[in-house]
């Protein structure tokens, strides 16, 4: 990761680590970058913060006075300007969004011709310019600077996109979508609508400031109780840009990333349609998940944390389903990036056509107890390559065997090691994680935060 860009991204508070001078300059380097060879031709969806406006006027006027055209596709999701992207012919998308963050919080998502996160060496070049490491580019003049073109066509388009994926409609079928205050607000419930679902929709009145407060999936209660009070067949929560999507059967379980991968892999496997036989995971993704796939015989291999690392997997070697315990799902078919939208209707298209509801398929994956303990150190490489840790870590795997794992990792944002173990009962988990963090502790390794 670089000085600006994470796994996700240039995020952080909107005017503090994330300016409108920033969001300028990116749009600078772009407009450029991708125009040095022909006129280009940007992308830029947005959603609902309040600062969401800011950085798309911003980013405009960097791409236009680079001589970039930008196309704004208003208040939409992030699977939509990846769509639109690499189906329309453009050079490059932009996505402000900072997620499933507080809406004081904002990013700047860059997408290559794909529709894919964009290449570390141009996130690289960007931060050498943001940095004033580079000399400054040149300004586009007279009938050479950009336009600015109002693109909501596009957002429609990738609406058709979506109702025309399911093999079948959902009739009478009572949905409930809680759109988290944020983009899908202003797409899910039309496509269900099309699809003939009853619709229920909680949480779509974005004011600027709402955005997944109290709301979304990262915020499942509040869907649970919906539909149970409700008696909904089924709901589906979406975070603030609609790349995830968490489910919720009509008896309040909650269906997260892992059971999502387990239900549409087996479908998709029954179809003939799970190229590879492989699910690609994380390495978070809980070990029930493993064991169910084990004993339906589909193969599954693991990236490092991130739908990045998924994504790059996936389209090497070219398999059809893999995503994030999270909730970040991408079908490789359909989409180039994780789509909560599209992964909902992937979810009811496997239960309508198996005549089974949500709850019958996802209970088939037994979820293994996992506790994960955020410790902070003072350096996260002495910290985990400490020799006590490394023993103490090595020590619980062998206890654990085959009935269970520990995971050790450095968080890629934080000072924090993360020292997650599964096992058969929380207690299990509870003794071994509290032996890996005394360890650090009594090494000296841990300090306060």
């Amino acid at each position: 990761m670089g000085k600006y860009f994470g796994t996700d991204g240039f995020r952080g508070e909107a005017n503090v680590q994330l300016t409108a001078n920033h969001a300028f300059q990116v749009g600078r380097y772009v407009g450029w970058y991708y125009g040095r060879e022909h006129k280009a031709k940007i992308v830029i969806g947005k959603d609902t913060r309040r600062s969401s406006y800011m950085f798309e006027y911003a980013l405009a006027a960097g791409l236009t006075a680079s001589g970039a055209d930008a196309y704004l596709l208003h208040v939409t999701t992030t699977p939509s300007v990846s769509y639109v992207v690499r189906t329309e012919d453009f050079d490059c998308g932009v996505m402000i969004s900072a997620s499933h963050n507080p809406f004081y919080d904002n990013g700047i998502k860059l997408l290559n011709g794909n529709g894919q996160k964009i290449e570390a060496e141009v996130e690289a070049r960007i931060e050498a310019y943001l940095d004033g490491r580079l000399e400054e580019l040149p300004y586009a003049t007279r009938e050479d600077i950009g336009r600015t073109v109002d693109f909501a066509s596009g957002r429609n388009r990738y609406i058709g996109h979506l109702i025309s994926i399911p093999s079948c409609d959902f009739k009478n079928i009572k949905i409930g979508l809680d759109c988290s205050n944020g983009s899908s607000s202003a797409i899910a419930k039309s496509v269900f609508d099309a699809l003939r679902a009853k619709t229920y929709v909680i949480n779509d009145e974005p004011d600027g400031t709402n955005i997944n407060r109290n709301c979304g999936s990262t915020h499942i209660e509040v869907l649970q109780k919906y539909v149970i009070d409700h008696g909904l067949d089924v709901g589906f929560a979406y975070d603030g840009d609609a790349d995830r999507c968490i489910a919720v059967d009509h008896k309040g379980n909650i269906i997260d990333g892992d059971k999502i991968m387990y239900v549409c892999g087996k479908y998709l496997k029954s179809q003939g349609k799970l190229k590879g036989n492989t699910v690609v995971t994380t390495v978070m993704s809980n070990m029930g998940l493993y064991k169910a796939l084990e004993r339906e015989g589909i193969n599954y291999e693991q990236t490092a944390v991130g739908d990045k690392y998924v994504a790059e997997n996936m389209m090497e070697n070219d398999y059809s389903i893999g995503g994030e315990q999270s909730g970040h799902i991408i079908f490789s078919r359909y989409a180039a990036t994780g789509d909560g939208i599209l992964t909902s209707l992937m979810l009811m298209e496997a239960c309508v056509e198996q005549k089974a509801t949500l709850c019958d398929l996802a209970k088939e994956m037994k979820v293994y107890p996992q506790i994960l303990r955020n410790v902070r150190v003072a350096d996260k490489k002495t910290a985990r390559e400490n020799p006590a840790v490394v023993k103490a870590v090595e020590d619980v795997a062998r206890a654990l065997g085959t009935d269970g794992r520990i995971l050790v990792r450095e968080s890629g944002t934080e000072p924090l090691i993360r020292v997650m173990v599964e096992a058969g009962t929380e207690d299990i988990c509870a003794e071994h994680v509290n032996h890996v963090v005394q360890v650090m502790e009594s090494e000296g390794l841990i300090v306060e935060g």
